[in-house]
């Protein structure tokens, strides 16, 4: 995400859009934890004592973090993620390492289907994202932070060894403050001159992290993405740009939902016999409403109906701002699960 903390107080607070804009604290012994990118042009950023960001930015807004509001947003963008892939490591409340080598939502190429998660991020949250697409996490971490604020950069497989011989080698992982320093002093700048070095020397320089070093300046890097969440439910929400109150708008959303939500029970080989309606409302008051069935769940058009009475059985007066679906008391079904959604590589 750009400038996560700061752009959700400039989306929640338009008063504060366009202006240099700093969480965190303001006094003495205040830590920024993010700047808005107008108070980067100013040299303020992340980790930067309060006091020393005042001086480079006098004008500085400061706001207090507010990480109740900022884990809802990044639950909202998870669930976007969980669209195209359940192979989703989170980093923090803003980032994220995605799996997609399994095509499963019939994308011409990673590079589009890293367009239509930003794109579907923006619609549903008013907030811009940026992206890196390569063939490991190193290198799709490096290039995510190339075209910022919202855009993105693919390194090609071909690219990867060219794009990290140039790389300076302080932006290589491992590679810390201390250890960029020795590399200097010896001569290494850049990846190229790291890959010019046999790992047999480099052992001799820098012992347990020779192979790493060796390997990684090639683009070999092993590390797969590691999915946390423990499988308890399925379904997806929304967060929506402007509230809802009108009754086809609501069974518009309900029927979105259902089919996103059994579209990845499919996908998952799994199935499920209890329906969660999630409701959050514009005053940020919330409600939720469960039905266990008899049977597990086989169609779009059952969620949509179990949903559908949920929510009208009692409708609610207040406007709306999210709506979700879940399905819990999973199980696999070997006699009735899915087939298996044919395995397309995906293109850069």
């Amino acid at each position: 995400m750009d400038a996560f903390y700061a752009s959700v107080e400039q989306l929640d607070n338009p008063e504060l859009k366009g202006k240099a804009l700093a969480v965190g604290g303001d006094g003495e012994r205040g830590v920024i934890a993010a700047a808005s990118y107008e108070a980067r042009k100013f040299g303020v950023k992340s980790a930067m004592a309060s006091s020393l960001a005042k001086k480079k930015c006098p004008h500085l807004i400061f706001v207090p973090p507010r990480f109740d509001r900022y884990k809802e947003v990044s639950n909202a963008i998870r669930n976007v993620f969980y669209r195209y892939t359940d192979l989703v490591e989170p980093l923090a409340l803003d980032e994220a390492f995605l799996d997609v080598t399994e095509n499963i939502t019939r994308h011409s190429s990673a590079t589009a289907m890293a367009k239509d998660i930003r794109k579907d991020i923006l619609e549903e949250t008013g907030l811009t994202a940026s992206a890196g697409i390569s063939i490991n996490k190193f290198t799709a971490k490096i290039a995510s932070d190339m075209n910022k604020p919202n855009g993105q950069k693919t390194i090609k497989p071909h690219e990867v060894v060219p794009f990290l011989e140039q790389l300076p080698i302080h932006k290589f992982f491992g590679v810390g403050k201390v250890t960029a320093e020795k590399m200097k002093r010896m001569g290494i700048f850049n990846g190229a001159h790291l890959k010019a070095h046999s790992e047999a020397f480099l052992r001799t320089q820098f012992g347990k992290s020779a192979g790493h070093f060796y390997n990684i300046v090639r683009g070999v890097q092993h590390s797969p993405v590691k999915a946390h969440r423990e499988r308890k439910s399925i379904g997806t929400e929304r967060t929506l740009r402007e509230n809802i109150h009108l009754q086809e708008d609501i069974e518009a959303m309900v029927s979105k939902l259902a089919k996103e939500s059994f579209n990845r029970l499919e996908r998952s080989q799994l199935f499920g016999k209890t329906i969660t309606l999630k409701v959050k409302f514009s005053d940020f008051t919330q409600i939720t409403r469960s039905k266990t069935l008899e049977s597990t769940i086989q169609s779009e058009e059952e969620i949509y109906n179990e949903a559908h009475e949920l929510f009208f059985k009692e409708p609610p007066k207040k406007s709306i701002r999210l709506m979700g679906i879940s399905i819990s008391n999973l199980l696999k079904n070997e006699e009735h699960k899915p087939p298996s959604p044919e395995q397309l590589l995906l293109d850069f």
